[in-house]
């Protein structure tokens, strides 16, 4: 899988967003690519280094793929419980990664599109 697939299995889904938001932080932080659903984050991927993809989960998986597999870690900012970075080419495969993405996708949009 390489970015652009990433990026259009992303914006295939309904309602989603993609913008730059960290930028204004650090000039380094300028690629860091990020996909909305209802105006909150699902996946994150490093335009300049594309080598994984941050997304959220439930817990029990966060843990679970954790526990199992190497190429996969907590980001190191944001909740180690709900996310996690699964590494690009490593023991997790490219329809396990758009599985967490969709699932990341869901689990945003059920818990915010009920609020707006």
């Amino acid at each position: 899988m390489d970015i652009e697939q990433l990026r259009e299995y992303c914006l295939a889904f309904d309602g989603v967003e993609e913008k730059t938001p960290f930028g204004k932080f650090a000039a380094r932080f300028d690629s860091i690519l990020v996909f909305y659903v209802c105006g909150h984050m699902f996946c994150m991927v490093d335009m300049d280094d594309f080598c994984g993809v941050t997304v959220k989960g439930e817990p029990e998986r966060v843990a679970e793929l954790l526990e199992t597999r190497s190429s996969c870690s907590s980001h190191r900012n944001m909740s180690a419980k709900y996310w996690l970075e699964l590494k690009i080419g490593g023991d997790v495969t490219d329809a396990e990664i758009k599985e967490m993405v969709r699932d990341s996708y869901r689990i945003v949009k059920d818990k915010y599109g009920r609020k707006r």
